[in-house]
């Protein structure tokens, strides 16, 4: 079967400063081994992409490495509101880290809050992540300057439904979530390897999820690496993998009769094109095998991860090949695009 080349709108390239974890190369790779042609990289580097010269040195990097086309975001800071509207035409989006993550960028002062929020032009995404009370706090942020709002990895049953309420009132919201939070539960991964942020919820949690389908927009994978090491280690970093195994999961799914494809299409294109403006790319495609059975392994993945939380998983569907412009870039398990092929995204 042919389908368009996939949107992921949250990965975490983690270069510069994190490059043993991902660079650039790896993770574009990852990305089309997965079926995604186009990514929006998150702003928590080191140092975090904050400014004009930040911005500049983390497009550096991709425009030389990126296999597949990309956008980078901004991130909201405590002392980049001046700079923050003059690059908005130039980004995926302004990234507010309202809940503790990995990175410096959380923003703590409600006044600040505010402050980013009425000075990003309302054209442009403002991504949050937000979690439990603070998802409630930046809804409520978001109707009282009347201007839209992507809520990032929503997880549990009470913010689902606060997305719910929110929607039914008219306010102007938008949500992700995440394979891992669909698939996964607390008592899945031990130790370390469970860290991530939000963090999984109950079996509860996993099922209002899926009951609420039609108020999620878009899947996202939070594709936020860390070496094997880094997880068994005693002060475990937060985030898993999600590139390569995010479409054969949801595909599987598919197969289970638990969204057709056309969820799994509006939610991986269609929406994510629409909120985040996204121009469509001219020939390209990826090709799946729908009936493809496989067992999900980190070997052979592409990432520097080097594992993935989905290890020993079964699963229906896998990418046979993507077209990306007119080129081969992924074929029978090969990367074919060279680094530096990837093209950086102009908003529409």
């Amino acid at each position: 079967m042919r389908i368009p080349g996939l949107i992921d709108p949250h990965v975490h390239m983690r270069e510069p400063g994190g490059a043993h974890k991902e660079d650039w190369a790896s993770g574009t790779a990852a990305a089309l081994a997965g079926g995604f042609t186009q990514v929006l990289a998150m702003p928590n580097t080191d140092p975090p992409v904050v400014d004009r010269a930040t911005l500049m040195g983390a497009e550096a990097r991709a425009a030389q490495s990126a296999r597949c086309d990309y956008a980078l975001y901004l991130g909201a800071g405590a002392d980049n509101l001046s700079d923050t509207a003059a690059l908005a035409d130039e980004v995926a989006g302004l990234k507010l880290y309202l809940d503790q993550t990995y990175g410096p960028l959380r923003l703590d002062a409600l006044s600040l809050w505010r402050a980013h929020f009425d000075a990003w032009p309302k054209a442009r995404p403002l991504v949050a992540h937000a979690e439990g009370r603070t998802l409630a706090a930046a809804i409520l942020m978001a109707a009282l300057v009347d201007r839209p709002l992507h809520l990032a990895h929503v997880a549990t049953r009470e913010e689902i439904l606060l997305v719910r309420a929110a929607k039914e009132r008219g306010f102007k919201i938008t949500c992700e979530v995440t394979p891992h939070h669909l698939f996964l539960t607390q008592n899945d991964l031990e130790g370390g390897w469970g860290e991530v942020r939000p963090r999984l919820g109950t079996q509860a949690d996993v099922a209002a999820l899926w009951a609420n389908l039609d108020v999620i927009d878009c899947f996202a994978t939070d594709h936020a690496p860390h070496t094997a090491a880094e997880k068994a280690s005693p002060e475990p970093p937060p985030g898993f993998p999600g590139l390569e195994t995010a479409l054969p999961l949801l595909l599987t799914a598919v197969h289970e009769g638990r969204l057709t494809m056309a969820d799994l299409l509006d939610r991986m294109d269609e929406n994510i094109r629409r909120i985040f403006r996204v121009p469509t790319q001219p020939e390209t495609w990826v090709e799946v095998d729908l009936e493809a059975e496989h067992t999900l392994t980190a070997q052979g993945l592409f990432s520097k991860a080097g594992w993935t939380p989905f290890e020993g998983w079964q699963v229906r569907g896998a990418v046979q090949k993507v077209v990306l412009r007119g080129e081969t870039v992924y074929e029978d398990g090969q990367v074919l695009a060279q680094p530096g092929f990837g093209q950086r995204i102009r908003a529409q």
